[in-house]
């Protein structure tokens, strides 16, 4: 998938866009950016990304893939703080899949300079 469109929903070609964090190149500099690429890594079926970048504190042990679940598309409805001069930040996003969406407040923070997902609220 090096010459296609990046499944995150930017227009950049994924090996320069998400796949450069997937590939351990550079890190996501803002909480928006690591929500982008932790979408990719689902779509990818990347484990070892999504748990490198999972709060050690709220970390599962392993991450479960749904072999039927088609992800479509990523839509960031907001985002709060995030940048490369908070130690915090949220976004809220909506991921389709083939036959619905999951629609998302995701919180972040930063963990020894890099940014890590903490948990989220999942919105009906």
């Amino acid at each position: 998938m090096t010459s296609r469109t990046c499944p995150c929903g930017l227009p950049e070609p994924y090996a320069k866009c998400c796949g450069r964090f997937h590939r351990g190149e550079a890190a996501a500099p803002t909480a928006e950016a690591l929500m982008r690429s932790r979408y990719s890594a689902f779509v990818q079926r990347d484990e070892g990304y999504l748990l490198r970048t999972w709060h050690p504190r709220t970390r599962p042990p392993r991450v479960e893939f749904d072999p039927g679940t088609r992800w479509t598309g990523l839509e960031i409805l907001g985002t709060g703080q995030g940048s490369a001069f908070h130690a915090t930040g949220t976004v809220t996003f909506r991921a389709s899949y083939r036959g619905g969406s999951l629609h998302e407040r995701s919180r972040f923070e930063r963990v020894g300079g890099a940014w890590v997902y903490v948990d989220g609220d999942v919105a009906e």
